[in-house]
């Protein structure tokens, strides 16, 4: 990536304009902060709207995190996440 983003816009242009033209010239990484592909189905679907739908709590939330993301991202340690936090939301229903 080429471009920054500065406290000086360019001449004549707003802070707001510049920002959105950095996210216009540099859609990837914007999309990979708000829409990354690990995080969305094939038929578009995204984790968070499943996690918002069902509205689980944090254990709950990464446990589904981690179990629909584990192939594209981190393979068997993502499994191991989702079973740690599962774990811990068991015992938390102990209590």
């Amino acid at each position: 990536m080429n471009e920054h983003i500065t406290n000086t816009p360019r001449a004549g242009e707003t802070v707001e304009q510049e920002m959105a033209r950095f996210l216009r010239e540099n859609k990837t990484d914007a999309d990979a902060v708000n829409h990354p592909p690990h995080y969305k189905s094939p038929n578009g679907l995204e984790v968070i709207a499943v996690i918002e739908g069902f509205e689980l709590g944090f254990h709950e939330g990464n446990v589904v995190k981690y179990l629909l993301r584990w192939k594209q991202k981190g393979g068997l340690e993502d499994l191991r996440k989702a079973r740690w936090y599962l774990d811990r939301f068991i015992e938390q229903q102990r209590a």
